[in-house]
C-alpha cells in the first residue's frame, strides 16, 4: 500500500493509520500500539526508542509518550519541531451496574465498600498517574490521597500480577472477572476495555483531578518527504480522529459544526 493511501473517514473505528513501511519509518511509544500498529512494527517505551534513535538507528518520525524525548532529540539538532499530536489521560471503568458519573466518581472512589483498582505505580504508567490523581484529591477531601492510596487493589502491571489468558485485553479481564468496582487505567486502555466487554462503564476523570501524558511527534533529520507526508496526517483532521477512536484525547481535531 502506497503512503497517500491512508485509512478512510468511514474505517476511522476499524482501522488505524497506514503507509508503506518501505518508505516510512516510524518509532512508536508502546501506547500507540493499537492506533499507529499497521505503519511501523518499531514499538517501545519512549525512552527507548529515543536511545536508539540517537545510537543510529534509521527513524524517520518518532511518536513519543511525552513530549520530552522528542524534544531532547530537537535539542541535539536531529530533528524538529515537536508537534503536540495526542493526550492520554486517565480514565475510569466501571461496571454496568455502577451509578457514577464524573461528576460523583470523587465520592464513588472514596465510598466504603467500593473495589477501586489500579495497575501498580513504579511499574506501569497508569499507576504512576492513578496516584497522582490521588494527591490530587487532596485538594477536594483533607486525608482523600491516603484513603484512596490505602484502599487501591493494584491487580495489573506488577511482576506479581496475575495474567489474562492469551489474547484477552488485561482491563476488560479484570473488569469481566468482577475484580473491581472501579479501574483506573489510561482511556486509551479502557477503549480497548469495553470492547471486549461491551457493557462496561467509560467515567471521565473530573477536570479538577485529570492526569495524564502529551504525546509529542518529531520528524529526523534525513526523513524522505514521505516522512513529513505521515506526519501531517498523523496531525490531520482524519489522523486526529483515528487516534480520538482509540481513545486518546486529540488536540488536532476540529469542533462539531
Amino acid at each position: 500500500m502506497k503512503l497517500a493511501r491512508w485509512t478512510t473517514v468511514a474505517a476511522l473505528a476499524a482501522a488505524p493509520l497506514v503507509a508503506d513501511a518501505d518508505l516510512v519509518s516510524l518509532h512508536a511509544a508502546g501506547s500507540l500500539r493499537t492506533a499507529l500498529g499497521e505503519v511501523s512494527p518499531s514499538f517501545g517505551p519512549s525512552g527507548l526508542m529515543r536511545e536508539r534513535i540517537e545510537g543510529g538507528e534509521t527513524a524517520h518520525v518518532f511518536a513519543s509518550a511525552s513530549m520530552r524525548h522528542p524534544r531532547t532529540l530537537q535539542a541535539a539538532g536531529r530533528g524538529g519541531p515537536v508537534a503536540l499530536f495526542a493526550r492520554n489521560r486517565l480514565c475510569a471503568l466501571a461496571q454496568p451496574e455502577m451509578e457514577v458519573t464524573s461528576a460523583t466518581l470523587p465520592d464513588t472512589m472514596l465510598a466504603e465498600g467500593i473495589r477501586l483498582g489500579t495497575s501498580t505505580p513504579g511499574a506501569d504508567p497508569s499507576g504512576d498517574y492513578a496516584w497522582q490523581l490521588f494527591d490530587r484529591a487532596e485538594g477536594i477531601r483533607a486525608g482523600a490521597a491516603e484513603a484512596l492510596k490505602a484502599k487501591a487493589l493494584r491487580l495489573t502491571g506488577g511482576p506479581d500480577s496475575p495474567s489474562p489468558p492469551a489474547g484477552r485485553n488485561t482491563y476488560g479481564w479484570v473488569m469481566g472477572e468482577d475484580r473491581a468496582d472501579l479501574f483506573l487505567t489510561c482511556c486509551t486502555n479502557a477503549v480497548l476495555a469495553r470492547r471486549e466487554v461491551e457493557d462496561l462503564q467509560i467515567v471521565p476523570i473530573p477536570s479538577e483531578l485529570s492526569v495524564g501524558a502529551d504525546s509529542g511527534l518529531i520528524v529526523v533529520d534525513g526523513a524522505p518527504p514521505e516522512a513529513w507526508r505521515l506526519a501531517l496526517h498523523i496531525l490531520s483532521p482524519d489522523g486526529q480522529a483515528t487516534l480520538a477512536s482509540h481513545g486518546f484525547e486529540a488536540p488536532g481535531l476540529p469542533e462539531e459544526t
